[in-house]
């Protein structure tokens, strides 16, 4: 009967809890993406200006449920000084989505450097990651197979996870809920790594 009780409590009243990290370098968009998944997400979340966000020093917190799952997310900011923080939230996190600006070249080897650091660290080991190429708005932007050709020899590094790079547009929302449904699949999916439960409130 306890066993019963348990089982109804938990469907009635506890989410699945997922951490997400969202990481990339500074100006990439990563906070704009997370306003714009909490606003789509979140009925009575009335988010800030778009235009008014500036650059994350530390990180922003947000969350965004989806059927019987949570996201919790860490915006990390991307400065370099703060990218040899992002290892201490690693062994927590159930996913991490990267933002790439796409319409800056010359920062896009620096990219490729920080995600070749994040892929290879082994505290992420089988975690899935989106590939968000930003700013696919932007006429003078670099294309999906641009990007994946700068990339190409961070391919083998990926290892065996689930690994998504899709366009994006986090100022106009293009994009958004596509990657969030994905990643939503992928983290419930993936078995070692399983979530917290948390309280519905």
């Amino acid at each position: 009967m306890y066993t019963l009780l348990s089982g109804l409590y938990k469907y009635m009243f506890q989410k699945d809890e997922y951490c997400i990290l969202i990481l990339g370098l500074d100006n990439a968009g990563k906070t704009t993406f997370l306003e714009q998944s909490k606003t789509r997400f979140n009925k009575n979340y009335k988010g800030m200006s778009l235009s008014k966000i500036t650059t994350t020093v530390g990180l922003n917190i947000g969350t965004v449920d989806f059927g019987k799952a949570r996201l919790m997310f860490w915006d990390l900011g991307g400065q370099e000084e703060l990218q040899s923080l992002w290892d201490k939230y690693y062994a927590e996190c159930h996913g991490v989505i990267y933002v790439i600006d796409s319409t800056d070249e010359e920062r896009l080897s620096e990219s490729k450097r920080a995600f070749e650091k994040m892929v290879t660290s082994e505290a992420l080991d089988g975690v899935p990651i989106l590939v968000l190429a930003n700013k696919q708005d932007i006429e003078t932007c670099l294309s999906i197979p641009d990007i994946k050709t700068v990339f190409s020899d961070c391919a083998s590094k990926i290892g065996r996870r689930d690994c998504l790079t899709q366009a994006c547009s986090a100022l106009t929302g293009k994009g958004v809920r596509e990657g969030i449904e994905w990643m939503v699949k992928c983290v419930v999916r993936n078995v070692h790594r399983p979530p917290r439960q948390r309280d519905i409130t």
